[in-house]
């Protein structure tokens, strides 16, 4: 390419960004849009899927109350937990229909690929049902906030808890892409950590059906904990499998992301006893159960996930910025985001690093017995709060670049 198409392509680059980013001032009937990109069908659905379109949904309706003249609209599409349609998607999105920010992205290999494209593209991501640490350290990115958790905090909350009873010996089943590869590291360094040591390890695809040979591999090891480096679908069945392979009370089960569907899913009787780490429970504080109810009168009873909070409070802040800054230029917008704490309902006080990192207490449940359940979806009982400052990797430890 010729210096002068060089400068004429970055001319143009430049002029496009200033007329879309002072589309706010200019039109204040353009619609601010949504795209909730999410799994619709498959191992995440329930986690969010159509959850997080009400939970976006939601937070639009009470940004309505405080937006004066903007406008906004929530659009949703199923990536099929492929990076390369994921991908397709939000180019459209950005390239044909206006979107000015994508949330949600369960599949962290599909929030790893849009995370890059809207940073090309000076639009905001956030990666609110995304696990992978490596958002907020090799792949941080200037216009991306990952909101609820990731597998840095998820592995070391639950492998600090489980190692400090004495369960230090593990082996990791691990689904083959970045979410378990992610879970079975930053898990393994907080062990290790803790005194802990890996007995081995057994990948499956993503949505698998059969683990009989991950399961037998685990009890032949001589591990005290079988540690479930996957989530939804695949966690599941691993769970009900290894119940049917007789694996405990052998060994102890780490499941190192478990959310309200899945235990859901799953049923107290064979949840129960299970410790897990989240970021949120429906019924903790007045303010979690107000979103619940109104969610739930939505989604005929369904109370909301980890996830489906993360939308809605992800979204609302992003608004609040999008309407203080006139702007949708995603790096302006996540800097207002970063300029003072947020006061959430839902999270509580939140605080976005320079790494992307949207900082907040997490919270060590277990899983009641049946019997000491009063109602549907009255499953956790509070062990333990981990404050914001300890529950995520300190921020000179994520190697991001943005990060001096």
């Amino acid at each position: 390419m010729s210096f002068r198409s060089r400068v004429a392509g970055a001319a143009g680059l430049a002029l496009s960004l200033a007329l879309t980013t002072s589309a706010l001032a200019q039109d204040s009937k353009a619609p601010i849009k949504i795209g909730v990109l999410s799994d619709m069908s498959g191992p995440f659905a329930d986690q969010a899927g159509t959850g997080s379109v009400t939970a976006a949904q939601l937070a639009v309706e009470d940004f309505a109350k405080e937006a004066g003249e903007l406008k906004v609209e929530v659009v949703s599409a199923d990536h099929q937990n492929k990076p390369d349609i994921g991908l397709a998607t939000a180019r459209r999105w950005l390239d044909q229909e206006g979107v000015s920010t994508i949330v949600d992205l369960p599949n962290s290999a599909v929030a790893l690929a849009v995370s890059n494209l809207m940073r090309e593209r000076h639009r905001v991501a956030l990666a609110s049902s995304a696990l992978t640490s490596d958002l907020t350290g090799k792949a941080c990115a200037p216009t991306t906030v990952q909101w609820v958790s990731d597998t840095w905090a998820q592995g070391s909350a639950t492998a600090r808890a489980i190692a400090g009873r004495g369960l230090k010996s593990w082996y990791f089943v691990t689904v083959d892409y970045a979410l378990g590869h992610a879970l079975e590291r930053d898990a393994t360094v907080a062990l290790k950590a803790a005194g802990g040591s890996v007995k081995g390890s057994s990948k499956h695809p993503l949505n698998a059906g059969d683990f009989a040979s991950p399961l037998l591999s685990a009890q032949g090891s001589g591990a005290q904990v079988l540690a479930l480096a996957d989530t939804g679908a695949d966690m599941i069945n691993a769970v009900k499998q290894a119940a049917e392979f007789g694996v405990m009370p052998e060994m102890r089960l780490a499941a190192l992301f478990v959310q309200l569907s899945d235990v859901h899913a799953l049923g107290l009787k064979a949840a129960q006893g299970m410790q897990l780490a989240s970021a949120f429970y429906w019924d903790r504080t007045d303010g979690t159960r107000a979103f619940a109810k109104r969610f739930g009168e939505r989604m005929n009873g369904r109370m909301p996930t980890e996830n489906h909070a993360g939308v809605y409070s992800s979204t609302l802040a992003y608004l609040r910025a999008v309407r203080d800054t006139g702007t949708i230029e995603g790096e302006k917008v996540v800097a207002a985001m970063r300029e003072k704490p947020i006061n959430d309902p839902l999270f509580g006080t939140v605080t976005v690093r320079q790494d992307g990192r949207a900082v907040h207490d997490l919270f060590l449940f277990e899983v009641k017995a049946p019997a000491d359940s009063k109602a549907a979806y009255d499953y956790y009982k509070l062990l333990a709060t981990v404050p914001g400052d300890q529950a995520f990797r300190p921020m000179a430890d994520g190697g991001c670049p943005l990060v001096k």
